[in-house]
């Protein structure tokens, strides 16, 4: 698979500039429906708000949409939604709430503000990395089992299970693109005597 961006976990950030306050709630979402489901959520928990703005982009089917929810065309989603186009981001919503101060900021100084919600939002955040994994497996003597494991913690796996027996079998996951330089690691530890057995694959979010 492709590696993308993408939010790393579901955050709240906010300013305030020249009396009116910027929020911005962001979640990472897989689906379109899982981004109108959040829309929903914060438009409620902030259904007091002058605007809720809204941003989000699917890397699936490559969907984007954006809404400026009764401010000036092009000053509000346009803006927030751009923030993290120009960062390569997808598989995001962002909601940016707006509680007017009663001063005006202008088209230019709304999109800097929108602009400057998605930032903020997107900082609280944090950027994953979606990534292929692929899951294995190892079958070890008992002599040689701290060495592997701490093998494999330098080589940046993720053990997920570990079953002792007469030999220790031990199961992991790793990005798909360090497979190759781990089995030779392992293959130099073991002097050739324990091998990688590989399940699968699958995807995990890393953070970058």
């Amino acid at each position: 698979m492709q590696q993308y961006k993408l939010p790393l976990h579901a955050a709240e950030a906010e300013f305030v500039e020249k009396k009116s306050r910027f929020i911005c709630n962001i979640t990472p979402i897989s689906s379109e429906e899982e981004a109108l489901a959040f829309i929903t959520k914060i438009r409620t928990k902030y259904r007091d708000a002058n605007h809720n703005v809204f941003a989000y982009k699917l890397k699936s089917g490559n969907i984007c949409r954006f809404n400026d929810d009764g401010e000036p065309s092009g000053t509000a989603g346009m803006p927030l939604l751009d923030t993290f186009v120009k960062q390569d981001i997808y598989d995001f919503c962002a909601v940016a709430t707006r509680y007017f101060g009663g001063i005006m900021l202008g088209g230019g100084g709304l999109v800097r503000a929108y602009s400057r919600t998605g930032a903020i939002g997107l900082e609280a955040s944090g950027i994953g990395l979606m990534r292929e994994l692929t899951l294995c497996s190892i079958e070890l003597p008992y002599s040689l089992y701290e060495l592997s494991k701490r093998l494999l913690a330098a080589s940046g796996t993720n053990i997920t299970d570990e079953d002792f027996g007469a030999n220790i079998i031990v199961s992991f996951n790793l990005p798909s693109e360090d497979l190759e330089n781990l089995e030779k690691k392992l293959t130099e530890l073991t002097s050739g005597s324990v091998c990688i057995h590989v399940e699968g694959t699958n995807v995990g979010v890393f953070e970058i």
